[in-house]
């Protein structure tokens, strides 16, 4: 199926929610629910469930989770032919709390095994990424992935974007910048890369920092989220770039909004619109997700027609 590509890991998702404020030291009564998570697993998620086409390659396991897993992406309309079954290990977790605001105020992860996503690379990546029209690399999978997934991108000339879990991989092989069409990152990652204290910067200052800079990551175009500052975006080959405020919404569950943050700008970018217009579609993903206990915006099929982005915009 063509379409976009993703390539990463299924995590499970372990929320706890805090019925009242929250205290790092203290014994809090809530909540606590398991959720379908991982970055690239709800990127795949939410490109479905906004109508475009989508297929996953990743891991999961002959338990009843893992097929679960397995029958929710289907349900979405996730093409799963290459999701891999494997007997363990194969599914990462993921523990966080949520405070009385929605907000993480502690995480802990345990990724799974990668071999045998790179046994699957292996045997089917480069004819996948030759059919496919574009795609999403979870790049801190395994440094292997990353360098036979770009080569291979590069070759049939397709654009790759990126899902950062863990910027390590990027600080260490800061070369795959130069492989990317967009770049999406927050605001604390941009400050690593840059080597720039941001915490505080505003989205002028932010912009300013792009401009002046981003020649020396080697990106194509980047793009960082600033959560309630909204996200600031430049294009080095047009050397234009400019603000989106975030749209004001109630804030359930502040998990997952940067994965929809990037399907909704590359399905813009994919679509054919300016960067412009495409943070426009990933900052109304983003306020849809965070609207919601679940790691994805619900699906909508009409989410085009809503917005009225279903027209193809032309760089």
């Amino acid at each position: 199926m063509a379409g976009t590509l993703v390539i990463g890991f299924v995590f499970v998702d372990i929320k706890g929610f805090s019925a009242g404020t929250y205290h790092a030291r203290g014994r809090n009564v809530g909540d606590i629910r398991f959720i379908h998570g991982g970055v690239s697993r709800n990127v795949a998620e939410n490109i479905a469930g906004c109508g475009m086409p989508v297929s996953f390659v990743s891991l999961y396991e002959d338990t009843a989770l893992g097929n679960d897993v397995l029958r929710r992406l289907n349900r979405v309309g996730v093409d799963t032919a290459h999701m891999k079954k494997v007997d363990r290990f194969g599914i990462g977790t993921w523990m966080v709390i949520l405070d009385e605001r929605g907000d993480v105020a502690g995480e802990i992860s345990c990724p799974p095994d990668t071999a045998a996503l790179e046994a699957l690379i292996d045997a089917h990546g480069e004819e996948l990424i030759r059919d496919c029209d574009n795609v999403i690399l979870e790049i801190d999978t395994s440094v292997s992935i990353d360098e036979r997934v770009l080569a291979w991108a590069e070759q049939y000339q397709k654009p790759v974007f990126t899902v950062v879990g863990n910027l390590s991989v990027i600080q260490s092989h800061p070369e795959f910048l130069s492989s990317l069409t967009c770049f999406v990152c927050n605001e604390t990652e941009a400050g690593k890369l840059f080597q720039k204290d941001l915490s505080v910067a505003t989205p002028k200052e932010m912009l300013s920092v792009l401009e002046e800079h981003i020649g020396t990551l080697g990106c194509r175009s980047m793009v960082v989220t600033m959560g309630a500052q909204g996200a600031v975006y430049y294009e080095q080959k047009t050397h234009s770039g400019g603000i989106v405020p975030a749209i004001p919404t109630d804030v359930v569950d502040s998990t997952g909004a940067g994965d929809a943050f990037l399907s909704g700008t590359v399905m813009g970018l994919t679509r054919g619109m300016p960067l412009s217009r495409a943070v426009q579609v990933g900052t109304h993903l983003a306020s849809a997700a965070i609207r919601t206990e679940e790691s994805c915006a619900a699906p909508n099929p009409d989410f085009w027609k809503q917005f009225d982005l279903y027209y193809n915009y032309i760089t």
